[in-house]
């Protein structure tokens, strides 16, 4: 098996080898752009042509070329390395790859070693009706980064079964919106990204949570516009209420990023921008429409995403449930010591809040 750093020119077959835009060729070169350092790598594997028969003869013989090698793309992989500040260690990071292989594993350890990571996280993007294959060095983490959960919705089916699905207040607050003639539209330009980036601010303040910062969205937004993210507009009477940036990649529609505001909450305009959300992947030709993101089969109703959780289940989507998250160990006394005081910085930080 040959492993390498791929090219520019196989830019097509390193996208179809993984299966998640964290996992892409532009999301990589998005990540560069932040001062991470991005690795990817591509794996062809060799098989030897099999002998044909003459149909006149019956005799074998061999095609031209036959006994020449052929190889064929494996697998791919994108990893990120994030460095430890006021260390000279790293952590290595590959969200939402393939099930790891042997021969992968061996390469992300010469990788971990080569840029001094005690660790490197894997999150797969695998069902959770697969195993991985663990070994000394692959250990269940104990910090997941990625949620383990997401809703999944498959929208080949026709629009009328869509909504039949769908919760019966799911469908009547679409209703709500339509009779207000709330308007939904694909709008990818500058000003319309500017919009985003002021309703995203007003959002995260508004409800509290974490967010990346405008610089990070500017940069992702410039580089991934044009191959496979979109931005999905919710106006009421000429104003943007609600916008949307979406993913299309290898056939999956994805929702990770939306801003709203808080003014004219009785037009529902989320809920109608979430089923112009699903005819739009219609349209670009996807079969799942993956949201991004749940929180499990037993969501605490005081959990602050619990709203949000509810209304994604509103479309009829199927919950599932990903493997989760694994971490291979570079350097297993260091691993120790940064999980303890990972532990202990998580305990002070509870304490001091309360």
């Amino acid at each position: 098996m040959e492993i390498r750093e791929p090219k520019e020119a196989e830019k097509e077959i390193f996208n179809s080898l993984v299966t998640h835009p964290l996992q892409s060729w532009e999301w990589g070169e998005f990540r560069e752009k932040t001062g991470i350092k991005v690795i990817r790598r591509i794996a062809y594997s060799s098989s030897e042509q099999r002998e044909l028969r003459s149909k006149d003869s019956g005799q074998a013989r061999m095609t031209k070329g036959s006994q020449e090698a052929r190889t064929m793309p494996s697998w791919a992989f994108t990893l990120t390395i994030h460095k430890i500040p006021r260390t000279s260690y790293a952590i290595g990071y590959m969200p939402k790859g393939t099930m790891p292989t042997g021969e992968m594993l061996e390469e992300l350890k010469k990788i971990g070693k080569q840029y001094n990571c005690i660790f490197i996280k894997l999150e797969p993007n695998v069902s959770a009706d697969e195993r991985v294959k663990m070994n000394g060095e692959l250990k269940k983490s104990p910090h997941p980064l990625f949620t383990k959960y997401t809703f999944q919705l498959d929208i080949t089916k026709s629009e009328e079964e869509l909504l039949k699905n769908m919760h019966p207040k799911t469908r009547y607050n679409i209703r709500v919106a339509q009779k207000h003639n709330v308007e939904v539209v694909e709008d990818n330009s500058e000003k319309s990204f500017e919009s985003y980036l002021k309703l995203m601010q007003e959002t995260t303040t508004r409800q509290k949570y974490y967010a990346h910062t405008i610089e990070y969205h500017k940069k992702m937004w410039s580089t991934l516009k044009g191959s496979m993210a979109h931005l999905l507009v919710a106006k009421y009477k000429g104003k943007p209420l609600t916008t949307w940036i979406l993913f299309v990649f290898n056939g999956v529609l994805y929702y990770p990023y939306g801003a709203s505001t808080s003014e004219h909450r009785e037009v529902m305009a989320s809920n109608v921008i979430m089923w112009e959300a699903i005819k739009f992947g219609k349209k670009m030709g996807c079969k799942i429409f993956d949201m991004w993101g749940s929180l499990g089969p037993f969501p605490d109703t005081k959990d602050p995403w619990y709203g949000f959780h509810r209304f994604k289940q509103g479309y009829g989507a199927e919950l599932v449930e990903f493997v989760g998250s694994y971490d291979l160990t570079i350097n297993p006394f260091l691993y120790q010591l940064y999980n303890l005081a990972h532990k202990v910085r998580w305990v002070y930080l509870r304490a001091k809040k309360h």
